[in-house]
């Protein structure tokens, strides 16, 4: 592959991240949320995926919030139904976030359409190809994530 057409996956990549948050943008003003407000949400939602609890301050870091911040945020996507804190089982000092189950309803209702489009569209490659794919996007993931923290 030469430069042109590695420039070409680089341009392809940002355009990828630009139609996913407008994805995320749409379902936002439909649930009348802000972009933090989405993003904490997918990073509570993304925790409990992997088996983890997310604290407010994990949270903080996650969406590059201060403390204070991150209170209200949290305060605020508790009033509206979304979230709760839990006192964690072993640690009654430690209070974790949990998403609600009609926040991930809707979460469900407006992005279980694109998961099925995407995992048909993938139906077309082979274990091999989406292996590659996979480790490529964790690649570049963990690079603009860096550039995202200011580490770049």
């Amino acid at each position: 592959m030469d430069d042109d057409q590695r420039q070409d996956v680089a341009l392809l990549l940002r355009r990828l991240s630009l139609d996913l948050d407008a994805v995320g943008q749409r379902f936002a003003a439909l649930h009348g949320l802000g972009r933090t407000d989405c993003r904490a949400l997918v990073a509570i939602m993304d925790a409990a995926r992997r088996g983890e609890a997310l604290t407010a301050g994990a949270l903080g870091r996650t969406v590059d919030l201060s403390s204070a911040s991150v209170t209200a945020l949290v305060d605020r996507l508790e009033r509206v139904g979304h979230v709760r804190r839990v006192r964690d089982a072993d640690d009654r000092r430690r209070v974790t976030l949990e998403i609600s189950p009609s926040a991930m309803a809707a979460g469900v209702e407006f992005f279980g359409g694109l998961n099925r489009d995407l995992l048909a569209a993938m139906a077309a490659h082979p274990d091999e190809e989406l292996a590659v794919v996979h480790r490529f996007l964790t690649e570049m993931s963990d690079v603009i994530s860096r550039h995202a923290h200011g580490g770049g």
